[in-house]
């Protein structure tokens, strides 16, 4: 099992059971109760559509009530959905593992409208349990996020762009939270859709959208002749798109986009996790903006977009958007909806722009005990080929202007990260040279 500001997640049945659902969700109560902003205590609780996520969420909702919190249950909906609930309502719980396999599940936090902080984490589970004479009752909940979206779109001027700009779209849920929702808000944004894997619980492709080969959304968006097909994970934080020609866009192109759109309405503050695309930077220069860096994770960026009163950021890893103002999470339905109003113009400029930029991110299974020993020695072997060392997290080496190195401890699963950006022509040599030795130094030290 895993424990991370990201939440906890693991194999369902085995290192993750009802026991450990039972304890980190009373622990979470307890944390509530003693820390939560709110004058009464009510928690949102969700789940995504793995086969384990219905009786999960009886067991977290079960855990709350008996803490004396309230519960507002969602149902099956969407990450995005519970966090902007969230902003009235202050705090939640998410059953879903995200982008993980099936057989995975875990649970999200939500607390005063945001994702937990490291200092948060260690906090609620330090917490004692608390024993409540009085128990909290359950209510069932409709998101307005949906009429909230539109509303957003139409004052910013995406809506009117989206209106001016028809495309033919292909949609592909994945089977998961989003599946019941995406068609209510396409046909609300004018636009011809066509969808694939929009039945809540059946897919034919994998949770993980950044590693599936999309081959279904490929062939719909060729055959139909669609403009774009946008793919979802299980909760529908995460987003890919495949352009006209069926082809996969990078993580860091779709935030790319979603970042020059933004741009283009006038934003000018961003935040961006440290493991993202220069592409990003050189595009926020060209249009006098500001770019600020965080550690990786969605919490992290949170964070300094709050510090620092960003209009918005995300992580190129994941093509995780995030526009405070709205919710304060990764959100791949609002990106998809910012991404298809698009100009042509600005679309190819940030084609072009990416093309200077290849990233490849891989990792290495590792065990948690050694992973600091090496991130560290892999930064001394590296130095004499940097002009800069960040130890914001884990170890970046910054090689040149188009070039650098990061390896960091995942947060989700047990291994080392490994991030590396150079030119197209450079970045397998790079990469392959960085992963001999990072295998090297683990071999060493075991």
């Amino acid at each position: 099992m895993k424990i991370s500001i990201s939440g906890i997640r693991g194999i369902f049945g085995q290192d993750l059971n009802l026991h450990t659902i039972m304890n980190f969700s009373r622990l979470f109560a307890s944390f509530l109760i003693n820390n939560s902003t709110k004058t009464e205590n009510k928690c949102l609780v969700a789940r995504d559509t793995r086969p384990s996520s219905y009786l999960i969420l009886q067991t977290v909702s079960a855990a709350i009530m008996e803490q004396g919190i309230n519960v507002l249950d969602l149902g099956i909906a969407p990450t995005p959905f519970v966090f902007h609930e969230s902003i009235k309502y202050g705090n939640g719980i998410i059953v879903t593992a995200s982008h993980n396999p099936f057989e995975w599940n875990g649970l999200k936090f939500i607390i005063n409208g945001r994702g937990i902080f490291e200092k948060e984490l260690d906090l609620i589970q330090q917490e004692n349990i608390l024993s409540s004479t009085q128990f909290g009752k359950m209510y069932a909940l409709n998101s307005n996020y949906i009429s909230d979206i539109l509303e957003l779109l139409r004052k910013s001027g995406y809506l009117e762009d989206n209106r001016k700009k028809r495309n033919t779209i292909g949609l592909d849920p994945g089977g998961g939270a989003i599946s019941s929702y995406i068609p209510k808000l396409y046909n609300s944004l004018n636009q011809e859709f066509y969808t694939i894997n929009d039945i809540a619980g059946i897919s034919s492709r994998s949770p993980d959208p950044t590693t599936d080969d999309l081959l279904e959304l490929r062939k719909l968006v060729l055959s139909k002749k669609l403009d774009l097909g946008f793919a979802f994970d299980m909760d529908a934080d995460r987003l890919v798109v495949v352009d006209k020609n069926g082809n996969k866009l990078s993580p860091d192109l779709t935030l790319l986009l979603c970042i020059a759109s933004m741009l283009d309405h006038g934003s000018k503050k961003f935040v961006a996790s440290l493991d993202t695309s220069n592409s990003i930077k050189h595009i926020i220069t060209e249009y006098g903006g500001s770019l600020y860096h965080s550690k990786v994770g969605e919490a992290n960026v949170v964070k300094e977009i709050l510090r620092l009163n960003a209009d918005a950021g995300g992580e190129g890893s994941s093509a995780g958007f995030i526009m405070p103002k709205f919710d304060m999470c990764r959100d791949g339905i609002l990106a998809s909806a910012i991404i298809s109003s698009l100009s042509d113009d600005l679309y190819n400029y940030c084609m072009e722009i990416a093309s200077k930029y290849s990233t490849i991110r891989s990792k290495i299974p590792m065990e948690s005990s050694f992973q600091k020993q090496v991130i560290e020695k892999f930064g001394d072997k590296f130095q004499e080929k940097s002009y800069d060392i960040v130890r914001m997290d884990g170890t970046k080496i910054m090689i040149d202007d188009n070039s650098w190195i990061l390896i960091r401890s995942s947060n989700t699963e047990h291994a080392v990260r490994i991030s590396v950006e150079s030119t197209p022509d450079n970045v397998q040599t790079l990469f392959n040279e960085v992963k001999q030795k990072v295998l090297s130094i683990y071999e060493e030290i075991k």
